[in-house]
């Protein structure tokens, strides 16, 4: 990834000659004409994107440009660490077999400068012209896809699925990778006809190595909650209780992407042979998996689009609606019918299209179209039919800008079948130095726009919304995985390994992961890390995401920072440390770290990891004291942690701060007026102590919230332990003026208010999101009042004595989406409120009696939606209730 490392030793050379002169005195004037030469190679790198495909002269330049600032990158980090803090020199003699020093450092960059030297006169050479420099693309935000084609073959499943046999019976969707059979079956399974019809819908992600026991709990998690002592259970005894919850009633479960006929063999022995109103689902590429799953009846092959399907698509991928220039028509349905019927080809040629669409200019846009038409020609060989598929991806990654390129390889790092959290993924690119910065925006939301930007591409998919409408989670298609792993692999781009754990050995060995510069591991990760690591100086990203939690053995609490002396992106918090070890706060270059610990204590030298962009760090504790002094990390723009955080004043000489954008969960009396003062710029706050004193100024300083002109989410958690929750009732709400006017999302839990607090809530201009949680508000009785929550697109409300509930619908005119959860008394649900138009959401978790008034409003909203109205969604846990 020779354009990312480019641009990230750049910043990193800009900071030192900026704030770190001290660092690099005898090296000044070298890294000064190393950084001139870097910036020749970055216009290089981004002329010569188009050519590079072709050209073998440039592919190995261009490596030779990878090589030699990876090089440099190694050398010039592990100085800056050994020349922070001087007893780091026995740190770094392992690795680099002596400390680097000065001299070292200078004869090395001498080195490199006479290799930039030559680069930049064999490139000179070269004239590279981007022939593509004058296409424009309009960006488009992201969208939820809309679902098209296999309409006879829709129609078809579903009859099947609401027929009733005499037998349990199981249903086989099979075809090739890339024809759409998740999203077929993804359609059916949110079919309104299916809705109905089953109380009990489950969809169950199959991947190649799954565990019996988490496919049981996901089964088990509709019909009971998962208490410790179910979880405990073995295979066995889970399978049973399954079997015992399917044995009678409706229910559809979807088993997507099943591997292998013996993955069925080890499923169906939860599943109950007798219940005739069963229905199984099952996808699968193979065609034996369906066969044996089917009986008696034989599988469904899913077939190629027809040819208008093909051109629905790609006009709804590729412009975003039915209607297409009629300049564009007869080139749009040749590069249509040259995808061969293949769905997802038609998805990413679309993507690519998508991206040269300007409708201010169609002539324009017709040649970039008959350019990629040429190209979709060459990329469909019948000799080579297995490869077809990494052949498009390959011809999208190719139009990719190369920022973008590392961010999207970037998401092989995560687990097969991973909903990622947008939030973590933006900020681990940031720490890993791929996001630009741009004098307009935040990095933050440059990173959002670059994640829109592979969405609109169809490279990435979305997962969950935000109520305000942003993408919360995402995830990424197993065969665009395999690909970023491949491309990114040490054979090509030495970008990202993953090791994995196979007959109880891991491949790659061990041995091996010296050679790589990031390193992903989601399974038997504490063998891993109890095994005898290498030095490996050139790894920056050690990402480990178990599907359980482990407590690594304090024996091994050093292994990573021992083995892994130069990251800057390190995430393993589902692994909790017994005792942080002492050589972590050695890691200076971490930039992102998500960690969790047996401890209530953030140990002072945290503060030593200066380049600390994000702080995350779960405890066991209920409170966590922060001895690590934030205001000198510099950097700081996310600090996260479960407990409640006493932090430290700000000092008179405290000179940062106002790069934090996070800050929570803090305890009340760490909410001073110093504090908001030092962050000024805080967009997310998070409060967890006595309530009730900070309010009623006793402690801490609410009334400073309203000087936040940036805070946009608020949360405010009622603790009041060791005393019990009820005793820490609060009495009085702020007024609506002594909430920052900026407020967009509030969450309060354990408050135990009053119903008619939520009047105050009501005049607040701003908000669109209020999270009730843990008996946030409690009483029999909650009346709507007119003229509030004008702007209020999400409710959610949980765990609280309520039982009527008086509104209208004009009491939340723009409301979207309602969550109840654990609502028992709750006689039932305003019938009103079928009458928002906007309302397409309904939620329901353990509020039984509730469900019949739900069920009502979802038969209201079936109605209008029959009439042209918007979809309409319910969820209801347990589904017979």
């Amino acid at each position: 990834m020779a354009d990312a490392a480019v641009e990230f030793l750049l910043n990193n050379l800009k900071d030192l000659l900026v704030y770190h002169t001290h660092l690099i005195s005898d090296t000044k004037s070298q890294i000064e004409g190393l950084e001139r030469d870097l910036r020749v190679f970055r216009a290089f790198l981004r002329d010569s994107v188009k050519k590079r495909k072709k050209d073998e002269g440039i592919q190995m330049l261009v490596r030779n440009i990878r090589d030699v600032v990876y090089e440099v990158e190694d050398i010039i980090d592990a100085f800056v660490t050994q020349a922070t803090e001087i007893k780091a020199q026995n740190y770094f003699i392992r690795a680099f077999k002596s400390p680097v020093n000065l001299h070292t450092i200078g004869r090395r960059v001498e080195d490199v400068r006479k290799k930039v030297e030559q680069g930049r006169i064999d490139f000179a050479l070269l004239s590279v012209a981007d022939e593509d420099k004058s296409e424009k693309s309009e960006v488009r935000p992201p969208r939820q896809k809309d679902v098209v084609g296999f309409v006879d073959v829709t129609t078809d499943l579903i009859r099947r699925l609401t027929t009733e046999t005499e037998y349990f019976d199981v249903i086989s969707l099979i075809g090739m990778f890339g024809l759409g059979k998740t999203t077929l079956a993804w359609k059916i399974f949110n079919d309104p006809d299916i809705l109905y019809e089953f109380p009990i819908r489950i969809w169950l992600s199959i991947s190649q190595q799954f565990s019996n026991k988490d496919i049981f709990l996901a089964i088990l998690e509709k019909f009971t909650t998962l208490t410790d002592e179910v979880r405990r259970k073995d295979e066995q005894e889970l399978s049973q209780l399954v079997a015992n919850n399917l044995s009678s009633g409706k229910f559809l479960i979807v088993m997507d992407d099943v591997w292998h006929p013996n993955d069925w063999d080890r499923l169906k022995a939860a599943l109950p042979s007798g219940n005739n109103k069963g229905k199984i689902l099952i996808t699968s590429r193979e065609e034996t998996v369906g066969t044996r799953a089917s009986l008696p009846r034989a599988p469904h092959k899913l077939r190629f689009f027809n040819p208008e399907e093909s051109w629905e698509l790609l006009r709804l991928e590729a412009l975003g609606q039915l209607d297409c220039p009629t300049d564009l028509n007869s080139l749009g349905r040749l590069i249509a019918n040259d995808c061969d019927g293949l769905p997802l080809a038609i998805v990413v040629i679309g993507g690519i299209l998508a991206t040269k669409y300007s409708a201010s200019d169609i002539g324009a846009t017709r040649r970039a179209w008959d350019k990629v038409s040429k190209r979709v020609s060459t990329h469909l060989t019948k000799e080579d039919p297995g490869n077809r598929m990494n052949k498009f991806i390959s011809l999208s990654y190719d139009k990719l800008p190369h920022h973008l390129r590392a961010c999207f390889l970037y998401l092989g790092m995560f687990p097969e079948d991973y909903e990622i959290p947008v939030s973590k993924l933006i900020r681990m690119w940031i720490g890993e130095g791929f996001v630009q910065h741009n004098k307009d925006y935040s990095l933050e939301e440059t990173a959002e726009k670059y994640l829109e930007d592979l969405i609109n591409r169809n490279l990435v998919r979305i997962g969950k919304i935000k109520p305000d409408g942003k993408v919360k989670t995402c995830r990424i298609h197993d065969t665009l995985r395999d690909f970023c792993t491949t491309e990114a692999g040490n054979e090509r781009e030495n970008f990202l390994e993953e090791i994995k754990y196979n007959d109880r050995v891991f491949t790659p060995p061990i041995s091996d992961i010296h050679k790589y510069r990031r390193l992903s591991i989601h399974s038997n990760c504490l063998d891993f890390l109890s095994s005898k690591l290498p030095d490996s100086p050139h790894l920056r990203s050690f990402v480990c995401i178990p599907k359980d939690e482990y407590t690594l053995p304090q024996a091994n609490s050093s292994a990573i920072p021992a083995a892994f002396k130069l990251l800057r992106v390190l995430d393993v918090k589902p692994i909790k440390f017994a005792k942080i070890p002492t050589d972590m706060y050695q890691l200076v270059h971490l930039r992102f770290i998500a960690l969790s610990f047996h401890s209530q204590t953030l140990p002072p030298k945290f503060h030593k990891l200066w380049n600390i962009q994000t702080l995350i760090v779960d405890t066991t504790s209920r409170t966590l004291d922060v001895k690590a002094d934030i205001w000198k990390m510099k950097q700081l723009r996310h600090f996260k942690t479960n407990a409640s955080a006493i932090l430290s004043k700000p000092s008179r000489d405290s000179e940062h701060g106002a790069e934090l954008q996070t800050l929570g969960t803090i305890s009340a009396e760490s909410c001073t007026a110093e504090l908001l003062h030092q962050a000024c710029s805080l967009k997310k706050l998070g409060i967890r102590g006595r309530l009730a004193l900070l309010l009623e100024g006793k402690i801490g300083s609410f009334d400073s919230l309203v000087k936040m002109r940036h805070l946009e989410k608020l949360e405010l958690i009622n603790d009041v332990y060791p005393k019990p929750p009820s005793e820490g009732q609060l009495l009085v709400l702020p007024q609506p003026y002594q909430f920052p006017s900026t407020l967009r999302s509030l969450t309060l839990c354990a408050t135990h208010l009053s119903w008619s607090y939520m009047s105050t809530l009501g005049l607040l201009d701003n908000l669109e999101a209020l999270k009730l949680k843990d008996k946030a508000f409690m009483g029999r009785t909650w009346e709507g009042v007119d003229g509030r929550f004008r702007r209020l697109e999400f409710l959610h409300i949980d765990h609280t004595d309520l039982v009527v509930w008086e509104a209208s619908s004009h009491h939340f005119p723009r409301l979207k989406g309602l969550v109840l959860r654990n609502c028992e008394g709750l006689a039932g649900i305003p019938d009103e409120l079928a009458e928002i138009p906007s309302l397409q959401m309904l939620d329901l978790y353990i509020c039984r009696f509730a469900a019949a008034s739900a069920r009502k409003i979802h038969e209201t909203k079936r109605n209008k939606q029959a009439e042209g109205g918007a979809a309409f969604n319910l969820s209801i846990f347990p589904a017979n209730e």
